[in-house]
């Protein structure tokens, strides 16, 4: 496993991602349960939050939490202190922790396309049953705070008036389509969230991340820009099996981390919050060329196989409206062009 603790780049964008949470200081001797810490978006708040200890000494305990906890030891195995403790736990079964936390974001999802189309069931029992399990846990042990990590999948596909999704759009998504196991669930977890608001009082938050980038990806994750990344520090061409023409909101990690944060932190109960950058809306082709010029190379189009076919979202559309994020108080600090560098520079540091 690569060590990203050696880059300079990576290092420096947890610092600035640690600097531009809203309301960083709340956290100060909690402690925080993260499932999904080995992920992108998981794995990036532990390290975040471990800068942040470092710098700030704000004495946060983080409860790193995963299916495996050899994976959790390999992923920050030199970063190991007493603030941080590995927590093996799969999010479908009953949660037994032996501990109290004041803070939980639930993070633990199948996240991308050959998961989805492998494993529609278990997709679907991590989104709803995990999220039920954990508001529980979150209901009977005094947590302050819930955050659930949504998807821009949620909004399904738009009308042909709409130039941004904002948090109340709900566009058409067919609940008979087997790929819609993530984005349907996601919906029903959401529900679930501001239903535990309701009846219980219990605070939630949700976060509805777009497509979101870096250089600390898993090895399983087979979206399409993770596999442009592959290509560039391989020195390869970017070779697209569609026109790329659907247009997207694009966020480099350390902006979506730290906005998930200030959503945690800042965000009112019961409510959901986009996580995007307004300035970094681009079509998947134009990410690609991003990628490609990176590192001197270019993008080849060829026609796709049926297994890349199965795998597409039916959705041409899916841009975010940040303005609610941002009345929050929150600034996002990496364009496009500045999240690419940074992925592929980190990744070449490394390699």
């Amino acid at each position: 496993m690569i060590s990203l603790y050696k880059s300079k780049i990576y290092l420096s964008d947890l610092s600035v991602a640690a600097d531009s949470v809203v309301g960083i200081d709340k956290l100060k001797n909690k402690s925080i349960l993260i499932t999904g810490a080995t992920g992108l978006i998981g794995s990036f708040i532990v390290d975040m939050l471990l800068c942040h200890n470092e710098k700030a000494d704000a004495n946060i305990k983080i409860y790193a939490c995963g299916r495996s906890k050899e994976r959790l030891h390999a992923r920050f195995a030199e970063k190991e202190s007493e603030n941080l403790e590995f927590v093996e736990y799969d999010v479908n079964t009953p949660v037994n922790f032996d501990f109290n936390t004041d803070y939980i974001i639930h993070a633990a999802s199948n996240a991308y396309p050959a998961a989805f189309n492998a494993d529609p069931v278990g997709t679907i029992n991590s989104n709803v049953i995990g999220t039920n399990n954990l508001l529980n846990f979150a209901l009977n042990h005094g947590a302050e705070r819930f955050l659930f990590v949504s998807s821009g999948e949620v909004y399904g596909q738009c009308n042909d008036d709409v130039t941004a999704f904002t948090e109340s759009y709900s566009g058409y998504v067919d609940p008979t389509d087997t790929r819609s196991c993530y984005p349907v669930s996601k919906r029903a977890a959401e529900t679930l969230c501001v239903s535990f608001t309701k009846q219980f009082g219990l605070q939630t938050v949700i976060a509805r991340p777009c497509h979101t980038y870096g250089p600390n990806t898993t090895k399983s994750d087979n979206r399409a820009n993770v596999q442009f990344v592959n290509n560039a520090i391989n020195g390869e061409d970017i070779v697209m099996k569609s026109a790329g023409s659907q247009m997207r909101s694009y966020c480099y990690v350390a902006d979506c981390a730290s906005a998930i944060l200030t959503v945690l932190l800042c965000g009112n109960s019961g409510e959901a919050y986009n996580i995007c950058n307004n300035n970094a809306r681009i079509s998947i082709a134009g990410f690609a060329k991003e990628v490609a010029e990176s590192v001197g190379k270019k993008v080849i189009f060829e026609n796709p196989t049926d297994a890349d076919i199965a795998q597409q979202t039916k959705i041409s559309y899916a841009v975010l409206d940040g303005t609610k994020l941002e009345s929050l108080g929150f600034k996002p600090n990496y364009s496009v062009n500045r999240g690419v560098n940074n992925t592929v520079k980190a990744l070449l540091e490394v390699k």
